[in-house]
């Protein structure tokens, strides 16, 4: 033990030379508010794709997902899709983004909605649900980076007190460095993050004897009723175990805990509504101030189709869900072993919600035999989950800067004063992430239980900005509004705060809360705008409109190919995430069949899930370069900012 504690305090001494080294060269540079906020609209374009990739898949990938892999097996594998569900949603909105911001002088998310709506509703929601991603969501992933450090440190160190000593690292940088100093430090931090999630991945098939002896293994345990949510109960195409199969397209419950799932929680309508969830991330204010920082769009197809769908969507579909399955087989599960069917025995008993220590575990075992190892990979976990932490960090405090003090307190504030404001902000919203998630995690899990859902609600009104003009504000408005109510009632916190008198639990009819607030969303949005018909706000929305459209017009074969972008991913929608997954339970043999009589000599489930990754690996391809929805516009945007005001006829400050 003494070994790798050595091991992991010199690792963890080199993670935060290096971080303070780019901490200080980024102080260096921050001569202006903009260089501060968005690295002065200049990062590179693997610099802002390794960034945004790490700080988007991290935290779910590293802790979240090999967890509800073992719980749920591999109906929650289907989140697998979220490496193409989330760069779907950036190839709709990042590039026309970036194009107002490119040509308005927008910092914020905040900024362009209000100028775009005329109106200081949607900025306040959007500095709102900033706030949430830089507090209760933050407090989440510091507790997991002092959970990993206490328990790799076995017991020496506290949870609390690594979480305070770690946390250090990314404010010293957050508040010396700014954005261009998160990103260059986020490179690093992505190739961290795939390490680690492939080196786990690759030991977890190494201690069953290979990827064949992998699903040899699970066609022993196909039919053995180990999962906690027994079998499908003829849903799904069959009677199986639950852990093999999609249980069906939808299911009339009250909720989770109560009127239980038929085999379990993920029906098709499920992974599609978590997959929204998640879609929440892309839509986040932090990443519109992310993209802003971008040279160029190019960035975001590197990041959407070769990052996202290619790379994260290979380490998720095999790597991280391996490690989840594999931990049945190694001990972690009481009835496989009752069953002698367990392959090893380096995982305890995981009951309980223990299912969170799985990477610890296997971290462990690997320090056994190469003590150096546990300080390698400890540290590019803690990298790769405070890489997100930084990103929500630097651009909230921006957020609050440009959109609340410089909007409402102190509108002639200089340089000087916006970025001393913005570390103060970053210091004090860390405090308050860590005092909650040292002293009410209960709280943490209510409120960061909303983030994502949330978030969501904000993509009809970055879809009216790229391309909805007839939208208007009063409808978005309204829109969100309705959307953030059905979600807070759909979630835990609603059912806390009414005493559990709604007559539904959390997630109803099993679709997520965030699918609940879009469909409210979208349907009070479509009323409002059709009882309106045209507002005199449609007038100055044009204008954006008109600079998108002589910006970004499609070449004469490209626009031919809309209907086939259109029907491509809806048939991707349909299949991979969406009422189509049921076909995948049994297409290629019976989940209980076995490993011979499996067609790929694996669960048909799985080999379902890894068909149709590589087809939306194509679709995000073909929208991001063939459609040219991230590819650089020509000619090039040039800023205008100083002559905003005859452009808009109101005062811009």
């Amino acid at each position: 033990m003494h070994e790798n504690l050595t091991w992991l305090f010199i690792f963890l001494v080199a993670y935060w030379a290096f971080c303070g080294f780019f901490g200080i060269r980024g102080l260096r540079r921050n001569t202006t508010a903009v260089e501060f906020f968005v690295a002065g609209r200049s990062l590179a374009t693997w610099v802002y794709a390794m960034a945004a990739t790490v700080a988007s898949f991290a935290g779910m990938i590293l802790v979240l997902q090999p967890a509800l892999v073992f719980r749920d097996g591999f109906q929650a594998a289907n989140v697998s899709a979220l490496a193409i569900g989330m760069p779907l949603a950036g190839t709709l909105v990042m590039k026309r983004q970036w194009m107002l911001s490119k040509r308005f002088g927008y910092v914020t998310q905040g900024e362009m909605l209000s100028e775009y709506f005329q109106g200081e509703g949607l900025r306040l929601v959007s500095v709102g649900i900033a706030v949430l991603f830089a507090v209760p969501f933050t407090a989440m992933l510091l507790g997991a980076t002092g959970y990993i450090a206490s328990e790799l440190s076995g017991g020496l160190v506290s949870r609390n007190l690594a979480m305070w000593l770690l946390s250090l690292i990314v404010l010293f940088y957050v508040v010396t460095g700014g954005v261009r100093a998160v990103a260059n430090i986020g490179v690093v931090q992505c190739v961290l993050f795939a390490g680690v999630s492939v080196i786990i991945g690759a030991v977890a098939f190494h201690l069953l004897g290979g990827f064949q002896n992998f699903n040899i293994a699970l066609g022993g345990i196909a039919d053995l009723q180990f999962s906690h949510w027994g079998n499908t109960g003829g849903l799904g195409g069959g009677s199986y175990n639950s852990y093999f199969v999609v249980p069906g397209v939808i299911q009339f419950t009250e909720g989770l805990g109560g009127g239980a799932s038929r085999g379990g929680p993920w029906t098709s309508v499920m992974v599609l509504s978590y997959m929204f969830a998640l879609m929440g991330i892309l839509s986040a204010p932090a990443f519109s101030t992310m993209g802003f920082a971008s040279r160029s769009p190019k960035a975001f197809g590197v990041h959407q189709v070769w990052l996202s769908g290619l790379c994260v969507g290979l380490i998720i579909v095999f790597f991280t869900n391996a490690q989840g399955i594999a931990a049945h087989l190694l001990g972690g599960d009481e009835l496989v072993n009752a069953a002698k069917l367990n392959r090893g025995n380096i995982m305890p008993v995981l009951a309980n919600g223990a299912q969170a220590d799985i990477l610890p575990h296997y971290i462990t075992y690997i320090s056994q035999s190469m003590p150096w190892m546990v300080g390698l990979l400890a540290v590019a976990a803690i990298a790769a989950l405070h890489s997100t932490i930084a990103v929500f960090l630097t651009t909230t405090s921006g957020t609050l800067v440009r959109d609340i003090y410089i909007n409402y307190l102190d509108p002639e504030a200089d340089d000087s004063k916006q970025m001393l404001a913005a570390r103060v902000y970053s210091c004090l919203l860390l405090l308050t992430a860590l005092f909650l998630a040292t002293y009410s995690m209960t709280a943490v899990a209510l409120l960061g239980g909303l983030v994502l859902a949330f978030s969501f609600q904000l993509v009809p009104a970055l879809l009216a900005v790229a391309w909805l003009p007839w939208l208007s504000r009063q409808a978005i408005l309204l829109g969100v509004i309705a959307g953030l109510t059905a979600v807070f009632f759909t979630e835990s916190l609603g059912q806390t705060l009414t005493g559990g008198r709604l007559p539904w639990n959390r997630w109803p009819l099993t679709i997520h809360s965030a699918g609940w607030g879009i469909f409210l969303n979208i349907a009070v949005c479509l009323v409002v705008t059709l009882s309106t018909g045209f507002d005199k706000g449609r007038a100055h929305r044009d204008k954006f409109h008109s600079f998108l459209r002589a910006n970004a017009t499609l070449s004469g074969g490209v626009e031919r190919l809309k209907p086939v972008a259109w029907l491509f991913t809806l048939v991707w929608l349909f299949f991979a995430v969406g009422p189509g997954t049921v076909i995948g339970n049994d297409l290629f043999g019976a989940p209980d069949a076995g490993f011979d009589a499996w067609v790929f000599n694996m669960p048909s489930i799985w080999a379902w899930q890894i068909i149709w990754w590589v087809i939306g690996v194509g679709l995000i391809w073909f929208l991001a370069y063939r459609m040219e929805m991230s590819t650089a516009p020509n000619p090039d945007i040039e800023n205008i900012t100083e002559s905003l005001e005859p452009i808009f006829e109101r005062k811009v400050k």
